[in-house]
C-alpha cells in the first residue's frame, strides 16, 4: 500500500524528473521514489565517499604524472641549453647573416617535426621508461 504526498518542486526541477522519467520509460513519481531512496539510504553517503575517492586517486596519478612530465621536460631542456652553450664558438660579424638564416631553416624543420609528431601523437616523454623519471626522486 502506498500513501499520498503532496510536494512542490521549482519548474526547472520538474522538466528535468520528466525528461529523465521520458527516457526510462519510467513514472515520475518512480523516478521520485527512487531519489527520495537513494538520499534516505544509509550506505548512500558511503558510496559517494567512496567515488569521490576514487576520482580524487586518479586525479592524484594524473598530477603526478604532470609533475613527472613537467619535470623530464626542465630537465632537458636545461641540459640541451647547457650542452648549446658549451660546444658552441661565438661567431665573426661577416658570419652572422648565413647562420640566421639558416638557423630560421632548421627551426622551421624543427617546427614542421614536432607538427608530425604531435598529429600522429607521438610524444617523447612517452619514450622515456617510468621508472628513469622516479630513480633520483627521495619521494619514491
Amino acid at each position: 500500500m502506498r500513501d499520498r504526498m503532496n510536494v512542490y518542486f521549482p519548474p526547472e526541477m520538474l522538466r528535468q524528473i520528466a525528461d529523465l522519467a521520458d527516457r526510462k520509460k519510467l513514472s515520475r513519481s518512480a523516478i521520485v521514489e527512487a531519489a527520495v531512496a537513494s538520499f534516505l539510504s544509509p550506505d548512500g553517503a558511503d558510496k559517494r565517499e567512496a567515488a569521490f575517492a576514487r576520482r580524487l586517486d586518479r586525479l592524484s596519478r594524473q598530477v603526478q604524472r604532470l609533475e613527472r612530465d613537467l619535470g623530464v621536460t626542465a630537465e632537458t631542456l636545461a641540459l640541451f641549453v647547457r650542452f648549446w652553450l658549451t660546444i658552441t664558438p661565438p661567431l665573426p660579424n661577416d658570419a652572422q647573416p648565413s647562420a640566421q638564416a639558416k638557423g630560421r631553416e632548421r627551426y622551421e624543420g624543427f617546427i614542421e617535426t614536432l607538427g608530425r609528431r604531435l598529429q600522429k601523437g607521438q610524444s617523447f616523454l612517452r619514450e622515456i621508461p617510468q621508472d628513469v623519471a622516479g630513480a633520483n626522486d627521495p619521494d619514491h
